[in-house]
């Protein structure tokens, strides 16, 4: 086990075997298709569950975020053994997640006074949290400082972007994500609406006719924001809502248009995001690599 322990909540959409790889431990987030019941998103309910319900039954569902207790039950098995903690949540512009892991480490720093704690609001969500969540690890496993890794983490962050397009804009208008006037915009003439994330906050960026166009669309602009410091100098991940045929013509547009290899595996947007971005999306989020800061 690492000296520091490194969590996130589950909105990071980490692929299986990365997560394993560097024992990355997530808190869950909850959905909910009724307002009754909640499950614990991956732990009570698939993606692939959570895509099926969406599509079969036209349902927004909500979501509810990580509790105090959730993360005070998650930290405190290994401030007992006096290990230091990483926790990457996602962006507070979108949840009260990283405000509840924060609340959690002040009431356990009264129990454990020299425990090191560290939350780190992403200011991101789904690919490009995952890519800070990754660049962490690396850190950890590279022998970095606790404090070092907190501060790079930060300017790291900054860098992040998330380029992707909506299949429909009903979900975000339904999170309360958009204005009405764009929702409509989005459902003419197979227009696909194209946005970007940046510093926690989402942007429209345009309007592409067709999903083809929409995808190299994306891939043209991953490469339009990374080129000017090095497109080497950047780590990438490649996102779909439940269409992994179309993510494979998606990496096909990224191998050619920024010249790079397809990251694989994808990452699949999860409950927290997809509750607001619906089936069909898809996107690349991309980062600065720590050691080219």
């Amino acid at each position: 086990m690492s000296a520091i322990v490194l969590f996130s909540d589950s909105s990071c959409d980490i692929p299986e075997p990365f997560m394993h790889k560097y024992d990355i431990k997530l808190i869950p987030y909850y959905v909910t298709f009724d307002k009754e019941k909640y499950y614990k998103e991956i732990e009570e309910l698939s993606i692939s569950e959570f895509y099926a319900k969406m599509r079969e039954s036209r349902i927004f569902p909500k979501t509810s975020l990580p509790s105090i207790n959730d993360y005070i039950k998650a930290f405190t098995p290994y401030l007992k053994q006096d290990l230091p903690i990483i926790c990457v949540c996602l962006s507070s512009h979108f949840s009260g997640s990283y405000n509840a892991a924060v609340n959690a480490r002040n009431i356990l720093l009264e129990h454990y006074p020299n425990a090191q704690i560290a939350i780190i609001n992403s200011l991101n969500a789904t690919g490009g949290q995952y890519l800070l969540v990754e660049q962490v690890a690396l850190m950890i496993a590279d022998g970095l400082e606790f404090n070092d890794i907190v501060e790079k983490a930060k300017k790291l962050r900054e860098t992040a972007r998330i380029f992707f397009y909506v299949d429909t804009l009903d979900y975000l208008e339904e999170g309360g994500r958009i204005g009405k006037a764009a929702a409509l915009l989005g459902t003419v003439l197979n227009v696909k609406p194209v946005l970007y994330l940046q510093d926690g906050l989402l942007y429209p960026c345009s309007k592409i006719r067709g999903k083809k166009r929409a995808i190299h669309k994306v891939a043209e602009l991953v490469k339009e924001y990374a080129k000017p410091e090095g497109l080497d100098n950047y780590s990438y991940a490649l996102c779909h809502g439940d269409c992994p045929d179309d993510c494979d013509v998606l990496a096909k547009d990224f191998e050619s248009v920024l010249g790079l290899t397809p990251v694989t595996p994808y990452n699949v947007i999860g409950v927290t995001i997809g509750v607001n971005t619906g089936p069909d999306a898809m996107g690349i989020a991309c980062i600065r690599n720590y050691d080219s800061l």
